[in-house]
């Protein structure tokens, strides 16, 4: 993929490192995010392992049961001078604005982002990450208001060994966090959980009060003092916060039991993940759900004008570009064959009223096929033979034709290989034999197509 591949379209964000754009994909029209960071900013802050666990961790999450709640990534390219990633698109604002706007929230509308964002940490969590920076901040509303989490650049794998650094935002960083030099794993999550939980129905971090902005009050706070829960909550949601923000870990309340907790009663899972449930709140369509767009700023220039990238620079990113096969089949299935089905329903509508096959197959053949050509399959039974093939590529499938002696490609007994029985497409051109430019394509099955341009 390259910058070509996309529209780029105006800017919705800014962060330490570069600016989030909204672009739309040229050959399916999907909309996504396009979150691009600048090389030279990267260098000039020393972020590049920063970067580089970014590009990590969302390729770790970005897959399986649990992204609905998560902003994944569907690709990863760079430029000489950016690292792109390209991302769900949430349109809606964040929480964070939405609690301005809105004021606190009530308790059932409390529980249906708790539910949502409990599956995303769940989620995270079954991949051994811990998340570090949940705030409302962080929580991104889509069209619909169903919510999702954002900004992975603070989360860390936990797997092979607990973090011990003392990262992510003040007053709603868990108190093992805080302490220095302490191991800690996805407990601290819940803590901050809490937190947010407890600023969405009161409008203030539970650690931070009176607006206070001095940190250290804050982590005082944290460390000693104890949440005003009072009498205004319910006994459910007062319980459920005593157990996320219990300062000694073993006493803190984790996912499975926070499911089974009576403040999630009648809760169906299963329509949570499903995004079944009505969202509280519907960001206003045509919008920008968001403070003053001039409030975005720009980056003063002058602060890269002397930093130079060098090969060794730029070689620390040479394994960057990805793409997530699972979210690009996705994004298959929601475009192209919409489009097809659309096109196929048309064709039958045709069909009927000529009552003609051979018209209507003709018309099948061009209407869905992206692109064909002759290209070379290693086959035989222990794959040492490169044989002509006619190959056709079909938004949800492909399909081999052998070749007869005078050329003509035999429509009898095409080979079929649906999308979904695919597992993954090497990134990279391998070399096989005496062919240098030849893909691999691995099926569910384990079995191994090769193909070349040859």
């Amino acid at each position: 993929l390259t910058m070509n591949d996309f529209s780029v379209h105006r800017i919705i964000g800014r962060g330490g490192f570069g600016e989030v754009y909204g672009c739309r994909k040229a050959d399916t029209g999907k909309m996504y995010a396009m979150k691009c960071l600048d090389k030279k900013r990267i260098k000039l802050k020393g972020g590049e392992t920063l970067a580089l666990n970014e590009r990590i961790m969302l390729s770790l999450v970005s897959t399986g049961e649990g992204c609905p709640f998560i902003v994944c990534m569907i690709y990863a390219f760079q430029t000489n001078e950016k690292l792109c990633f390209i991302l769900d698109l949430m349109n809606g604002g964040d929480l964070h604005y939405h609690l301005s706007q809105h004021g606190v929230f009530a308790e059932k509308e409390v529980k249906f982002y708790a539910a949502e964002v409990l599956l995303g940490l769940e989620h995270m969590h079954s991949r051994f990450i811990v998340y570090r920076d949940l705030k409302p901040a962080n929580i991104l509303l889509d069209e619909n208001g169903h919510v999702r989490i954002s900004d992975l650049g603070l989360a860390c794998d936990y797997s092979r060994k607990k973090p011990h650094a003392s990262v992510g935002t003040h007053g709603y960083m868990a108190p093992e966090v805080l302490q220095k030099g302490t191991a800690y794993d996805s407990s601290a999550d819940w803590f901050s959980y809490g937190c947010m939980l407890y600023k969405l129905l009161k409008g203030h971090s539970p650690f931070r009060q009176h607006k206070t902005k001095d940190k250290h009050e804050i982590d005082r706070m944290t460390m000693t003092v104890s949440p005003d829960l009072n009498d205004s909550m319910s006994p459910e949601i007062r319980n459920l916060l005593e157990g996320l923000l219990a300062r000694e870990v073993d006493q803190r309340i984790g996912c499975r039991a926070l499911k089974e907790h009576p403040f999630f009663a009648g809760v169906d899972w299963d329509q949570v993940y499903l995004q079944k449930y009505p969202a509280p709140l519907v960001p206003p369509r045509g919008e920008v759900n968001a403070h003053d767009a001039f409030d975005i700023g720009s980056f003063d220039e002058e602060d890269t004008k002397g930093i130079k990238l060098t090969e060794a620079d730029q070689q620390l990113y040479r394994n960057f570009s990805l793409v997530v096969s699972e979210r690009w089949q996705l994004e298959i299935a929601e475009t192209v064959f919409e489009v097809v089905n659309q096109e196929t329903d048309k064709i039958e509508q045709k069909r009927r009223s000529k009552k003609s096959e051979s018209d209507s197959e003709q018309l099948i053949t061009v209407s869905d096929c992206i692109v064909e050509g002759e290209i070379q399959r290693l086959c035989g039974p222990f794959l040492q033979t490169w044989q002509k093939r006619h190959l056709r590529l079909f938004p949800n499938r492909l399909e081999f034709y052998g070749k007869s002696r005078d050329g003509l490609v035999q429509k009898k007994g095409a080979e079929l290989i649906s999308m979904f029985d695919i597992r993954d497409v090497s990134p990279d051109f391998q070399r096989l034999q005496k062919f240098e430019n030849c893909i691999v394509i691995t099926l569910k099955t384990d079995q191994k197509v090769y193909l070349s341009s040859h």
